[in-house]
């Protein structure tokens, strides 16, 4: 990226920085989402070039997200697959022998991994590993903050896996997949950025980095991560499904479609969670009500968290099974390529 837009990064997180300590608060109504279309010519296919060098993952990537994985594989055809992959195979028996889950005695075969994580979890240990070949950071002083992502990634996945399981949302296994997808855009947008300003970029606050990645790049990560998707040609229902869920931060609830809502509004929470729980900035779930999270971030997803169906939601999160499995994750560090 060229030196002139290094120096505007820089100059724009000094910025937000400035606002922060002054306490004057960065209104939702003032920020205008940025689409593709949008983008001047010139502008657009620059970014689209640039985003045409990430490489594709393997085709396995595809049998794993068709949108009917869960209708015609089992077990067993997910153990065979993986037999195929000894790679990520490998990868699942890490996880499962990983401290995280305090078994006493080591799994060593793959279907017996399978069994014990179920099948929800295998799918997006495999989706997070192929996603993992496509973002290599090129300085390993990057990698700190990949790895921060990718962290981040597994927390959330697992919140909504587990939120889901509890709030009886059909289809839950894939809402915690759509969450690991929405990593792609944070991914691409690491990769996309100032050398020298990714780790300060990912301290921000989600308002504040949609506005730099808009002002640096020209699209904010949610969409990058969205034209990443459909270059890879994956399922257009799967991907416009986590391109939504980014709009949450500027999109109410009765600007989409009913039946949407509840997951929607779970996953783009999840995102934000796994997110703070990553960095920091949130150590555990304990006595956190995401209805009275005032951030700016958050003012269009309270009118999510009203749908019925996340009714349960606050004893959810405050359950002792969850706050033991954040603690957990947060203590052992959760599971990542």
């Amino acid at each position: 990226m060229a030196e002139a837009d290094r120096t505007e990064f820089v100059e724009l997180a000094e910025s937000a920085q400035q606002e922060k300590e002054t306490g004057e608060p960065r209104a939702i109504d003032s920020f205008i989402w940025a689409h593709e279309s949008e983008l001047p010519d010139a502008r657009r296919d620059a970014l689209m070039s640039v985003i045409g060098g990430i490489p594709c993952p393997p085709q396995s990537l595809h049998q794993l997200l068709a949108p009917d994985f869960f209708d015609r594989i089992g077990p067993a055809e997910l153990t065979e697959l993986l037999r195929g992959e000894p790679l990520i195979a490998a990868k699942v028996l890490a996880t499962v022998n990983a401290p995280f889950y305090g078994l006493s005695q080591p799994v060593t075969h793959i279907e017996h991994a399978v069994a014990f994580l179920g099948m929800e979890t295998v799918r997006n240990i495999c989706v997070q590993y192929l996603l993992a070949q496509a973002f290599k950071p090129e300085l390993s002083s990057s990698q700190r903050s990949f790895d921060t992502i990718w962290r981040a990634s597994s927390i959330a996945s697992e919140l909504a896996l587990r939120l889901g399981k509890a709030l009886n949302l059909p289809d839950y296994g894939s809402l915690a997949t759509k969450v690991v997808l929405a990593f792609v855009g944070h991914l691409a947008t690491a990769a996309l950025l100032p050398r020298n300003a990714v780790d300060e970029w990912l301290m921000r606050s989600r308002m504040e980095r949609a506005q730099i990645e808009q002002e640096v790049i020209g699209l904010s990560a949610g969409e990058i991560g969205t034209l990443v998707l459909r270059l890879w040609a994956l399922p257009g229902g799967l991907v416009n499904d986590v391109s939504d869920a980014s709009r949450v931060l500027v999109t109410p609830a009765s600007a989409v479609a009913p039946h949407s809502v509840p997951y929607l509004g779970l996953s783009y929470l999840c995102v934000g969670l796994g997110e703070r729980l990553a960095l920091g900035d949130m150590f555990a779930l304990v006595g956190y009500d995401p209805t009275d999270d005032c951030a700016d971030e958050n003012f269009y997803l309270r009118s999510y968290l009203q749908d019925p169906a996340l009714a349960g939601l606050n004893d959810a999160l405050n359950s002792p099974e969850l706050v033991a499995v954040v603690q957990q994750m947060r203590g052992t560090g959760a599971s990542w390529p």
